[in-house]
């Protein structure tokens, strides 16, 4: 690891004072220090923003509001978090272990890099790491990227949990930088690789999450994430699917469907939760939804199995939430 400078303001417009093109924010860390171990990241200064007033966990009339230096552990087991939004408890549950939920951010999560190993080895090209260089997973071993939303420039998939099931809520950013505040949807947050995948996000420079906003939404109490991976503790997702439904006796009035470890951001399917809208909740009706998860998927030599793993991972979280007849 290279020497760096470090500080660690008070206040939040101190913070971004000190934040500059070369330097990062430091939460809880356990993204950023691995990467900086290994010579991805190689900031000149790094900014603790752990003092910040940046906390708290609420719910009103605009919905649940999370601060984004609560640590996922405390977010997963509140009370507020567990009873309205179940969807969002279990993906934090689901991720990674004990000892780094208790530790990492809810602004960390979202910003969380790939864990592609080729952006994680230095001595091999990856595009997202050192734009031009190439992408060695689109034809090296890649039995763990993504399906939807690639480039010829890159294939990484997107490793949030919480992201998948914030996306399927149409959760908002709340963001501070040298500009003042903004407000953005998560689904405009995260850009899709293109030619440019070393530009992951919205953030402009020196720019925080300060908070997270979850819109009201009563029957968000029927909801539920669902993690498929290659072992039960500390494994990313080789698919996940976050789903909600608002029924009306057996009908499904409402529905909201987004999948994760397939694509190269947090995934929604409109086309499934129109599949579902006005049908009965029946085995039938979710597997006809579920089929429609893998459109428009690229598989690649080592991970096609992910278009048929994709619909069955949103079949049986349908089936398993919504109780089929």
């Amino acid at each position: 690891m290279r020497t760096f400078g470090f500080t660690a303001p008070t206040s939040v417009r101190s913070a971004l004072d000190r934040s500059n093109d070369s330097s990062a924010y430091l939460a809880g860390g356990t993204t950023l220090v691995d990467l900086m171990k290994l010579g991805v990241l190689t900031p000149r200064s790094v900014v603790d923003i752990n003092r910040l007033p940046l906390h708290g966990i609420s719910r009103d009339e605009r919905g649940l509001r999370i601060g984004a230096l609560e640590r996922m552990g405390d977010v997963a087991a509140h009370p507020l978090v567990r009873t309205h939004y179940p969807v969002i408890s279990q993906a934090l549950d689901l991720s990674a272990s004990p000892q780094l939920r208790n530790m990492a951010s809810i602004g960390g999560n979202l910003l969380q890099r790939t864990r592609c190993g080729y952006f994680r080895d230095v001595t091999t090209p990856c595009n997202k790491r050192e734009p031009g260089s190439g992408c060695s997973a689109l034809h090296g071993e890649n039995r763990i990227h993504a399906i939807l939303g690639t480039s010829d420039s890159c294939v990484a998939t997107h490793p949030s949990d919480l992201a998948v099931a914030l996306m399927a809520l149409d959760a908002v950013l709340s963001l501070r930088g040298p500009d003042g505040e903004r407000a953005i949807p998560l689904r405009e947050f995260y850009r899709l690789p293109g030619s440019t995948p070393h530009i992951e996000n919205a953030l402009k420079p020196a720019e925080l999450i300060t908070g997270v906003t979850v819109p009201p939404l009563a029957w968000a109490r029927r909801s539920s994430y669902l993690k498929i991976r290659d072992r039960q503790s500390y494994e990313f997702a080789l698919a996940s699917a976050a789903v909600a439904l608002r029924l009306d006796g057996d009908t499904v009035v409402e529905a909201r469907v987004a999948v994760g470890g397939v694509g190269t951001r947090p995934w929604r399917l409109p086309a499934v939760e129109r599949a579902l809208v006005g049908r009965p909740r029946t085995a039938a009706t979710f597997e006809e939804a579920a089929a429609l998860a893998d459109d428009g998927a690229r598989p690649l030599t080592h991970n096609a199995y992910k278009t048929t793993l994709v619909r069955r991972t949103v079949q049986r979280a349908l089936t398993e939430l919504g109780g089929a007849r």
